[in-house]
Parts: structure tokens; C-alpha cells; sequence
């Protein structure tokens, strides 16, 4: 959490507790007002005051889910608006609809609608255009840092005092000499934060670097079996009714792909999944049918592909082409969120070029990850590199809080198209 400590050292603005008590009256005492005085009374008084308490529940969970997903490394408080106060209303309005009690609509949903307007307008007037401003000590691996967006990187020199500096950086496994060895500790002493490179530059970014994976990192990133096998549940658990909701839709585009073009609607390809074990992934057919190929390229989707059909090309950029994994998701092969599996002979060419991609099986793949929602579609061996930086992060950090930002920027991809081929 580290690039959200620097973000707390320079927020001028309104405090957490602040926000939370402006957002009830905006959020809520307005919805409730409204609704109160332009009701008939015998109405009103007890629907719009129980629905102005369970938004108020609702607003101070959501509050809680949006800082603590805003608070994983690599992201921003504004990544958990969307799905904090989503999962609290939604929450709410099921409790309400299986209680059976009496509500008021408008109410809550005019309060689910200004929370997430209240909390993304404070944000960006008050956090957007802010800028990290860091203290660089030369030598070892420092330089990314300074090509990353929003952050100012200062040169040092044991003559600087970085009083400027929300922080000052220093790549720890480099052995600096006694001189910046106390300069070091004086900065801390001084009430400046002294990090290591490599711990900030996944903070900000979201990667973990893979250059220098020792026996502990690789031990840290490995997920708890319990948390494994609770995510393996609640995935099958979750895949049945939202396939059984989905099966008319699933059918309607099962038919438009027949049509589209000559072949089967589905496509079927085997890929490596969890703890390396071969299995055939299922998605919506999006390319012209053509001979088998065994080499490299076959498998590599190209920008522009000429094989991707008119409807393919539509499946692919709104992610739809992707529902059919549901099934692979029931049968405990793949997750909802993880790692993307990759084809058999793809994942064999890569585990050959690039150290440690067989790590990423220690999770199960998901028809959703981190590297899809922050990087798209990629193919060069370069991009696959920086995609495993994102698979390792996911697997490092692993957790719900992580999904349920996954979960939110995957719509946000569906509706925008990101990295699509």
C-alpha cells in the first residue's frame, strides 16, 4: 500500500470521515427528503425512513469496501467507487426483496446513483491531478520509475536534502556505500519515507517484478490452499444460476454465429490450466474455419486479423465470445477471475522464452484477470513478459478485494472495447 501512504502525505482535501458524513447528507437525507415531503403521509413514514436507513447502512459499507479496494498497490481510490457501493446497494436491495419489506425505489436508487457521483466528483476535484514527487538515489535498478505517469523523480546527490520529496527511493539490493548508507537513515530520520524500488515500483504499477525472484518471493506468491479452494466454491456456486439466466442470450448467439459464417457456433482449443493440467476451453466461434496449423502463428491473433468474422470481430471487443468458459468455470477448470489460459502449444513456446511462466499455474485461470483489464491482448514474447508481471501481482495479491476491482474494470472493458482483437 505503499503508493497510498505517499497519496495521503500531499491530500488536502476533505478527510475520510469528512467525505462519508457529507456523502450521508447528499447521498441520503436528500433522496429522503424529497421522497418524505412529496408523499402522502399515511405512505410515506415508514417505507421512506426504513429505505433512508438502509441506504445509510448501505453508503458506510460501501464506504468501506471503496477504501479498501482503493487501497491494493497499483490502483487508486477512485478503482473501488464502482464496485464498493455496487456490491453494498445490491446487497442491501436483496436483504429488502427476501425480507419482503416495504421500500422505497426512488429513494435508494437516487442514493446508489449520488454516492457514486458524490465520491467520483470529490475525487477528481480533489486527488486526479496529483503528482507523486520522488527522491532518487543513483544506483541499481531506479530508472523505470522515472518513465512512470504522474511521478516527478529528483536526482540525488549527498549534498541534496529531498524537502521537496513525498519520498525518497533507493534500490535496497544495490550495496551502497557508508556515505548513503547514513544519508539514508538520515532521510528517515528526518521524517522523510525511505522505500525500495522494486517494492514502489509494484506499488504503483501493479507488476511484480520478475528479474529477481528469490526462494521467498516466490514463496509470498503463493496463495493459501483455503483461499483456493473457498474462491473454487463460490465460482461453481455463482456459474450455475448465471448460466441458467444467460441460456436464452447464449442460444441467440450460438445462432447469429452459425449464420455469420460456415462452422460450428462454439470453438474448442485445449490450454494449460491450474497446476499445469491440460483442458479444452470453450468460447463463442469469432474466425473463418481453416485447416489445423501446428506452428507458433496459428495460434497468435494478429491486429486486424483477416480470419475474424464480421460478428467475431464484435464478440471479441465486447468480451461476450467469452461466456461459454461459464461451463469450464462449473466443471472447477477455470475461475471467474485469474490468469488467462493460454493454448497448449502457445503456453509451451512461452515456458521456454520467459523464467518462471509455469509459476502462473499455481492459481486456476479465469475468463477475466488483471493483465486483461490493465494491458488487452497481447502476442509478442516483450508484452508477454509484462503480462506475467501482471499475473504474478494478481497471484501475490491475491484476495476479493482485487476481484471485485477486476470485476468492475471488466465492464468497464466491455463497454470501451480495451485491447481487444
Amino acid at each position: 500500500m505503499l503508493s497510498v501512504r505517499l497519496q495521503k502525505r500531499h491530500d488536502l482535501s476533505l478527510s475520510p470521515w469528512a467525505h462519508l458524513a457529507v456523502g450521508g447528507l447528499i447521498c441520503v437525507a436528500l433522496p429522503f427528503l424529497a421522497v418524505a415531503l412529496n408523499l402522502p403521509q399515511s405512505w410515506h413514514e415508514p417505507e421512506a425512513r426504513h429505505t433512508a436507513s438502509a441506504a445509510l447502512l448501505a453508503l458506510i459499507f460501501g464506504f468501506w469496501l471503496q477504501r479498501n479496494v482503493g487501497q491494493l498497490p497499483g490502483t487508486r481510490e477512485s478503482s473501488g467507487i464502482l464496485p464498493g457501493y455496487t456490491l453494498s446497494f445490491g446487497l442491501t436491495l436483496v436483504i429488502i426483496l427476501m425480507g419482503r419489506m416495504a421500500y422505497s425505489r426512488a429513494i435508494l436508487a437516487s442514493s446508489y446513483t449520488l454516492s457514486i457521483s458524490w465520491f467520483f466528483i470529490t475525487y477528481m476535484i480533489t486527488q486526479r491531478q496529483r503528482r507523486l514527487t520522488l527522491g532518487v538515489v543513483p544506483g541499481g535498478h531506479v530508472d523505470a520509475l522515472e518513465t512512470l505517469k504522474g511521478v516527478d523523480c529528483l536526482r540525488l546527490t549527498l549534498a541534496d536534502w529531498p524537502s521537496g520529496a513525498d519520498a525518497v527511493v533507493a534500490d535496497l539490493r544495490e550495496d551502497h556505500d557508508a556515505q548513503w548508507t547514513a544519508r539514508l537513515a538520515d532521510y528517515a530520520l528526518g521524517g522523510i519515507p525511505v522505500y525500495h524500488s522494486k517494492d514502489l515500483y509494484e506499488s504503483l504499477t501493479g507488476r511484480a517484478e520478475l528479474e529477481h525472484l528469490s526462494e521467498n518471493n516466490l514463496g509470498a506468491l503463493s496463495p493459501q490452499n483455503s483461499l483456493i479452494f473457498a474462491k473454487t466454491l463460490l465460482d461453481r456456486a455463482t456459474a450455475l444460476p448465471v448460466l441458467l439466466l444467460l441460456a436464452p442470450l447464449l442460444g441467440l448467439i450460438a445462432l447469429l454465429v452459425r449464420i455469420d459464417s460456415p462452422g460450428p457456433a462454439l470453438f474448442q482449443q485445449k490450454r494449460v490450466g491450474f497446476r499445469g493440467r491440460e483442458f479444452t476451453v470453450y468460447k463463442f466461434r469469432t474466425m473463418r474455419l481453416q485447416p489445423a496449423g501446428q506452428s507458433i502463428e496459428h495460434f497468435i491473433t494478429r491486429s486486424a486479423d483477416p480470419r475474424i468474422t464480421r460478428l467475431g470481430a464484435w464478440l471479441r471487443r465486447s468480451r461476450i465470445d467469452e461466456l461459454p468458459q461459464l461451463f469450464n468455470v462449473l466443471r472447477g477448470e477455470m475461475s471467474w477471475i485469474g490468469p488467462r489460459p493460454e493454448a497448449t502449444a502457445l503456453s509451451q513456446w512461452y515456458e521456454e522464452e520467459l523464467p518462471f511462466y509455469r509459476y502462473r499455474y499455481v492459481v486456476r485461470p479465469g475468463i477475466s484477470g488483471w493483465a486483461q483489464v490493465n494491458q488487452g491482448h497481447v502476442a509478442e514474447i516483450e508484452d508477454v513478459h509484462t503480462k506475467l508481471q501482471f499475473d504474478f501481482y494478481y497471484i501475490r495479491h491475491f484476495s476479493v478485494w482485487l476481484d471485485l476491482l477486476i470485476v468492475a474494470k471488466t465492464v468497464k472493458t466491455m463497454l470501451t472495447g480495451f485491447g481487444s482483437r
